[in-house]
């Protein structure tokens, strides 16, 4: 079976790393700048950046109907800090009339927790994700970082935070074919929450 061919939207944030962290997984990827391109992947990564810079460059490419239309049918997705933001139904803290490409039934506060300069670094369990109890933790790295507010009952939590003023606040869900997390795998040497995503393409692919 050939590898799933899987995108990296392209407009703002980390896509040169999630490129390199989806095909140390497994997959084939695309950058994705055009509807056309868009079409042709059978998954989608929505990198961090800025998540009302993206939504705005999402319109000015005319990306932003045709990938809620792709999501609506299934497309899996997988966003990382700014792109749990884009796939959250709901948003607090979000700037005057930002939208959401939503599928995710979650509420996402944004900057939960704070500025650039408190941005951090922790270790996760996250069974889910290949960091259970027998394996090693997964480093998580937080900046200007999200975190789920709330959650629907369709809505698998992934991971939470350990300890700290944060201490259980849910860092990482998945719900069908969407996943995301408040943290940056891609900027890690570790790929289980990318090889999580490959799989998950792979299995709704066949």
């Amino acid at each position: 079976m050939t590898r799933p061919l899987i995108g990296v939207l392209a407009l703002q944030g980390d896509v040169r790393e999630h490129v390199r962290a989806l095909e140390a997984s497994g997959a084939r990827a695309l950058t994705v700048r055009r509807a056309s391109e868009l079409t042709a992947v059978d998954g989608l990564v929505l990198p961090g950046g800025e998540s009302t810079t993206i939504e705005k460059l999402l319109h000015t490419f005319d990306l932003f109907s045709p990938l809620q239309e792709r999501i609506a049918d299934g497309l899996p997705v997988y966003g990382s800090c700014a792109g749990m933001i884009l796939l959250a139904d709901r948003i607090l803290d979000g700037a005057p009339g930002q939208r959401t490409l939503g599928g995710l039934d979650v509420t996402v506060r944004r900057n939960a927790f704070g500025r650039q300069v408190d941005s951090f670094e922790e270790d996760l369990d996250a069974p889910l994700l290949g960091a259970g109890p027998s394996d090693p933790a997964l480093h998580a790295i937080f900046i200007r970082a999200p975190w789920v507010e709330e959650a629907g009952p369709a809505v698998e939590v992934l991971a939470t935070v350990r300890s700290g003023p944060a201490g259980g606040k849910i860092v990482a869900v998945r719900q069908g074919a969407l996943m995301a997390t408040a943290f940056h795998p891609e900027i890690s040497s570790d790929h289980r929450v990318h090889e999580v995503f490959v799989g998950l393409v792979a299995s709704r692919r066949g």
